[in-house]
């Protein structure tokens, strides 16, 4: 889709959804919108929208794709209220979706007080919904994420050594994506999480998962942001397991590698091996239309197939993932969910982190994660690093 009729799509839908309008004001949902990411509220009826900046007004009109008198600089919600909706008699304002999922309670009290006797609807999950397939620019965007985190997995090689700690072999990989064009952030549609710049482990610490992310998470510097790297010395024949994102142009890259401090077991290649080939399968088999739940079924299915049930999407102590996978774009973790409660169509033309994990007790955990693009044609693997068991001496 053309950039510019992202919100002629929007206006469709809420007019099939009974909708008088929509009021939106999270950042990533401005930013697909209008094209910039200035703190403002977008306010779109079935036949008109209006984009008021509450702050950063310059620097949103040399920003934004959609025509400057769509565009005012405007602070108060009420006075873009007023001028975008009209009162029925005795009925309030109508139904008017908002991101209800992620307002906090104060900000919903003054929306009530504005529009008094409106009925609001939840409108992220058809937000979520539009943004599942990418436009080319879009993929571009993801591209240059992947050329980014590559850096990272180059760093690992380069520094990745017996001695190096975990927290100095993370600095290291965030200092290349940073260099390469990282913008230093990911965004996650989650209230009150940490997670620091992302998950590295090693060794013993690879069996130690924290509640804050569903992954393998590292146990991080203290208990303020329990996952990310720690001050643990790496040893020789230790694995490291490497999951930092980055975000270029406002798109995320998601790709984790696995490392040996040294030479690796032969157990160990033969468990990456079972995991390399399920996902291999799922890369495979992936097609427009199919469900998400249907992706995670036959990711189960592989793994008994294997003998791998037991250790696959394993976090020990009898818990198990069973999500192996989810969307990438302008949110780190977005629908579709490839879990098996999410029962939607993979849509053309959206970006997959193929995100699957084998934990063995007494020998390991290895890691495989990758974006892929779904197309009729087929599917392609975006991210850049070879898909091996990487031993660094």
């Amino acid at each position: 889709m053309d950039r510019r009729r992202r919100i002629e799509s929007l206006q469709e839908k809420l007019s099939r959804e009974n909708l008088q309008g929509a009021i939106i004001t999270y950042s990533r949902n401005i930013l697909y919108y209008t094209g910039t990411a200035q703190p403002a509220w977008l306010v779109v009826t079935p036949l008109d929208y209006l984009l008021s900046v509450r702050s950063g007004y310059d620097f949103a009109v040399r920003e934004i794709f959609i025509p400057q008198d769509r565009v005012l600089e405007e602070r108060k919600l009420d006075r873009v209220a007023a001028r975008c909706f009209a009162a029925g008699e005795g009925r309030g304002f109508g139904r008017i979706g908002v991101e209800s999922d992620i307002w906090t309670w104060e900000q919903s009290r003054r929306l009530l007080s504005i529009l008094p006797g409106t009925e609001f609807v939840n409108l992220s999950p058809l937000l979520l919904d539009q943004r599942k397939s990418k436009d080319p620019g879009e993929i571009r965007s993801l591209r240059k994420a992947c050329d980014v985190i590559h850096k990272g997995h180059e760093a690992v090689l380069e520094c990745l050594r017996e001695g190096i700690t975990e927290l100095e072999l993370a600095a290291a990989v965030e200092n290349a994506h940073r260099l390469a064009g990282h913008e230093g952030i990911f965004f996650i549609r989650q209230p009150d999480f940490v997670m620091g710049r992302g998950p590295l482990s090693s060794g013993p610490d690879l069996f130690r998962v924290s509640g804050v992310v569903y992954t393998i998470t590292g146990v991080g510097l203290s208990p303020a942001v329990p996952a990310g790297p720690s001050r643990r010395r790496i040893s020789r024949g230790d694995i490291v397991v490497v999951d930092i994102p980055v975000l270029v142009e406002g798109y995320h890259g998601d790709q984790t590698r696995t490392y040996v401090a040294g030479q690796a077991d032969g157990a160990v290649h033969a468990l990456y091996d079972d995991l390399r080939r399920i996902a291999d399968d799922l890369i495979e088999s992936i097609h427009p239309g199919l469900p998400a739940s249907e992706i995670s079924r036959r990711a189960f299915v592989r793994a008994r197939e294997l003998g791998r049930e037991k250790p696959f999407q394993n976090f020990g102590d009898g818990r198990r993932s069973r999500i192996i996978g989810h969307g990438v774009g302008l949110e780190l973790n977005e629908p579709p969910i490839l879990s098996d409660y999410d029962h939607s169509g993979i849509p053309e033309n959206a970006v997959l982190a193929l995100d699957i994990h084998m934990m063995e007790e007494g020998l390991g955990v290895v890691k495989l994660e990758d974006m892929v693009l779904v197309g009729e044609k087929g599917n392609e693997i975006l991210t850049k690093t070879p898909r091996i068991l990487f031993e660094v001496n």
